[in-house]
C-alpha cells in the first residue's frame, strides 16, 4: 500500500505578498495576463511560484489581484481563503485618511494598510501585519519598483472577520479580522504525532548547545520572548505539548526551563493540566477562582471571577478590585499561581523520568505586559543574560 506523505503549503503572508506583487506587475504592464508570480520566501531562502486566481485594473492608477490560501496538509482555518491586494500609485496623490489610522510605511516607496478582514489592535488601531510579512513585502516589491514610483497596498480578507471569531485573536486585543502573522514562509504539514516529534527534534538540537531553554506555547510567546531580549537559539516552541516537552527536555540533559506564555494558557499548569489545548481540557477560570479563594477574596468577588467570559476579563476585574479595595490581589494571586506552575512542572518531570530540572514561569497579558515572574524565572533570566554576555 502506498502512503501519500503530507505536503507543506505556505503561510498567509506569502499569499498576501503574491497578490501585491501581481497587482503591481499588472499596474506596470497594463493588462498583461498574469497566471502566477515568483516569491522569494526570505525564510527559508528559496523562491516559489504562487498562482494568481484573478486580477483586474480598477482605475488607471490602481489594480487588484486575488490569491487563495493553501497551507498544505494542515488543519488551518485559512484554507482556501481568498486574499486580495489592491495596489495604487501614490506618487502625486496624498495618502487617504484611512492610512493615517491603520497604515504603515515600509520604505520611502512602499506604504501598506489593512482593509476589510485584516485585524487591528483594539487600543492602538495598528494593523495586525507583523514582521515576517513586512520583510517579505520589502524583499519582493522593492526590486520591482522603478525610481520615483511609490505605492500604497491595501490588503483585504473578505472572510477574515468571520474566521477571526474562531481564533484567540480577541484575547490579545486583535479585533475585526485575522493577522498576517508568521515567522516563515513554509506551513509545515504535520500530523498530531509528527508535530510533537518535530518540536522534540528541535529541542534535541538546541540541547546540544544549551542547558537552559525557554519554552513558548505559540507565536505570541515567541514574539514576546525576543522582544525582552531572549536569543532565538534558546527558544523552543512547544504548542500545547508542554508535559511531553518538559520530559523530553529533561531526558536531553536540560537543567533549567523558563515557561513563557499568555496567562490564559499557562494557568492550566497550576491545575495539573499539561496538555493545554482547550479541546482536550480547560479550567482556567476554575483554577483562577480557586487561587483567589485561597487568597481570601469575598464570595461575591469569586462569583464574578468564576463567571467571567475569559481569563483576561477576570484579570482585569482583579485589577479593578485592587484599586477599589487597596489590595495587591494580582501579585498575590498570580504569584501563588506561578509558584504552583513551577512546583507542579518540576514534579511532573520527576514523576515521569526521575530527573530534577529547575522550572520557572513568566506570564503576560493580552497587551504583552508581564503580569508575574516567579523567583525561579528571575534566576533563569539572569542565567540567560549572563551566558549571552559571556558569548558576545
Amino acid at each position: 500500500m502506498i502512503i501519500n506523505q503530507p505536503f507543506s503549503g505556505y503561510t498567509l503572508p506569502v499569499f498576501a505578498c503574491a497578490a501585491a506583487v501581481a497587482a503591481l506587475q499588472y499596474l506596470q504592464q497594463k493588462n498583461q495576463f498574469i497566471q502566477q508570480v515568483s516569491i522569494d520566501l526570505v525564510d527559508p531562502a528559496e523562491t516559489v511560484n504562487i498562482p494568481i486566481e484573478q486580477i483586474a485594473l480598477l482605475t488607471e492608477n490602481s489594480a487588484l489581484a486575488i490569491t487563495r490560501s493553501d497551507p498544505g496538509d494542515n488543519l488551518d482555518l485559512t484554507r482556501n481563503t481568498p486574499i486580495w491586494a489592491r495596489v495604487e500609485w501614490v506618487n502625486h496623490l496624498p495618502l487617504p485618511l484611512s492610512f493615517q489610522a491603520r497604515g504603515d510605511q515600509l520604505s520611502d516607496a512602499i506604504f501598506i494598510q489593512g482593509g476589510e478582514g485584516i485585524g487591528y489592535h483594539e487600543k492602538t488601531g495598528q494593523t495586525a501585519i507583523y514582521r515576517y510579512a513586512k520583510l517579505l513585502l520589502l524583499a519582493n516589491l522593492e526590486k520591482l519598483l522603478k525610481p520615483n514610483e511609490k505605492i500604497l497596498i491595501t490588503f483585504i480578507l473578505p472572510e477574515g472577520k468571520q474566521l477571526a471569531t474562531r481564533t484567540s485573536n480577541a484575547a490579545f486585543g486583535i479585533v475585526e479580522g485575522l493577522s498576517l502573522l508568521g515567522t516563515t514562509g513554509i506551513s509545515q504539514a504535520l500530523t498530531v504525532p509528527e508535530q510533537l516529534e518535530h518540536y522534540q527534534a528541535q529541542l534535541q538540537e538546541k540541547a546540544t548547545e544549551f542547558d537552559c531553554l525557554v519554552f513558548c506555547i505559540g507565536e505570541n510567546g515567541l514574539d514576546f520572548a525576543q522582544k525582552i531580549g531572549i536569543p532565538p537559539q534558546q527558544i523552543v516552541k512547544t504548542a500545547n505539548w508542554l508535559g511531553s516537552m518538559l520530559v523530553s527536555a529533561a531526558l536531553a540533559g536540560i537543567q533549567s526551563i523558563l515557561l513563557l506564555g499568555y496567562h490564559g494558557k499557562l494557568i492550566k499548569l497550576a491545575g495539573g493540566i499539561f496538555h493545554t489545548h482547550h479541546h482536550l481540557a480547560d479550567g482556567r477560570l476554575e483554577i483562577l477562582t480557586a487561587y483567589c479563594a485561597n487568597a481570601g477574596l469575598p464570595t461575591a468577588n469569586l462569583q464574578q471571577i468564576f463567571n467571567s467570559t475569559t481569563a483576561e476579563d477576570a484579570l482585569q476585574y482583579l485589577r479593578e478590585l485592587e484599586v477599589i479595595q487597596g489590595e495587591n490581589y494580582v501579585n498575590q494571586v498570580y504569584g501563588a499561581i506561578a509558584t504552583a506552575i513551577d512546583h507542579r512542572s518540576q514534579a511532573y518531570i520527576y514523576t515521569h523520568c526521575e530527573k530534577n530540572v529547575k522550572v520557572g514561569s513568566l506570564m503576560f497579558d493580552r497587551k504583552r505586559k508581564i503580569i508575574i515572574r516567579s523567583e525561579i524565572a528571575d534566576t533563569i533570566l539572569e542565567q540567560i543574560c549572563y551566558s549571552n554576555q559571556n558569548h558576545s
